[in-house]
């Protein structure tokens, strides 16, 4: 794989593109975990979506890992699927971590992506890695929008 600006710019319009796929994924996660959690979460937008992806496709370093693991995910397949799962769940776990961002947020979207992953299965016609991308793209940028509580407030375990 060569991966050239040009490239990371077709990785990033894809990603957009499958902002209809994506954003449900997102919000029916989020109301799953809350009601799991007793909490009240709020919904992504398309807009809100679109911004994070301008967001992490803006930082080249960030952008250039991201494009890289969209890029083998999309064309991931192997024959008879089960065989390689692990390792599209390899790399879908580390795709929503590395988009998510820092601790805690980045092993929240490497578990949250499993989660996801239970819940998205591909078309036929598509390599097995493209719902495994799916998944971790709305994993890894639900946890990058806000609209969880505990986000929203100042941690009581801050050191001044």
């Amino acid at each position: 794989m060569n991966l050239t600006p040009e490239r990371v710019v077709t990785e990033r319009n894809w990603v957009a593109e499958r902002v209809e796929t994506v954003v449900p994924i997102i919000n029916d996660v989020r109301d799953d975990l809350g009601e799991t959690f007793d909490t009240d979460v709020d919904h992504v937008t398309e807009a809100q979506y679109l911004e994070e992806v301008d967001a992490v496709f803006a930082d080249g370093d960030l952008a250039v890992n991201v494009a890289a693991m969209v890029a083998i995910l999309r064309g991931l397949d192997v024959e008879g699927d089960y065989p390689g799962f692990v390792v599209d769940e390899i790399l879908g776990r580390e795709l929503a971590a590395t988009i998510s961002g820092t601790q805690p947020l980045r092993t929240l979207g490497e578990a949250t992506f499993h989660y996801a992953d239970l819940r998205v299965h591909g078309d036929g016609d598509e390599n097995a890695g493209v719902d495994d991308c799916e998944a971790a793209l709305a994993a890894g940028f639900q946890e990058r929008i806000p609209g969880w509580n505990w986000t929203e407030r100042e941690s009581p375990f801050g050191v001044e």
